[in-house]
């Protein structure tokens, strides 16, 4: 039996509208790689990560992939709402990630700005309301 200590944290889901949007979206303008792309009866399973971890995926999860009627409805609703997923990365330059993602037309929720507890960062939300905070730490 596991005690959680040999636990580590692989898959994360991001809820979106669209996957072939949020495939561009995240790959293309963000800038990471597709690790998974295999359809499968009822849906599709992509996943994208950062190329610098890559025990790490993103699962851009549309609703139709859930498969208890509630929960999709849930997800639809969480969906409409905007109110999704905050996802934190480290950059070596924020302010370089930041004028690259403005200028690529991402949602700004917050221009760079040097935080009291060491980091200098930024937000941006993707087309369905998650937010991507971009950090980079100070000293």
């Amino acid at each position: 039996m596991s005690n959680g200590k040999d636990f580590a944290l692989t898959h994360v889901s991001i809820l979106v509208g669209d996957q072939d949007e949020a495939l561009e979206f995240y790959r293309d303008v963000i800038g990471f790689e597709v690790r998974q792309d295999v359809a499968f009866p009822g849906g599709r399973w992509l996943t994208v990560g950062p190329v610098a971890q890559p025990g790490l995926e993103f699962l851009l999860e549309n609703p139709d992939m859930v498969p208890v009627p509630a929960l999709r409805e849930a997800a639809l609703a969480r969906l409409a709402s905007g109110a999704q997923s905050t996802l934190i990365f480290t950059t070596e330059d924020v302010d370089a990630t930041f004028a690259r993602l403005r200028d690529a037309g991402v949602g700004i929720d917050q221009e760079p700005i040097s935080q009291p507890y060491g980091v200098r960062d930024c937000g941006f939300r993707d087309p369905w309301g998650n937010h991507l905070r971009f950090s980079q730490i100070l000293g």
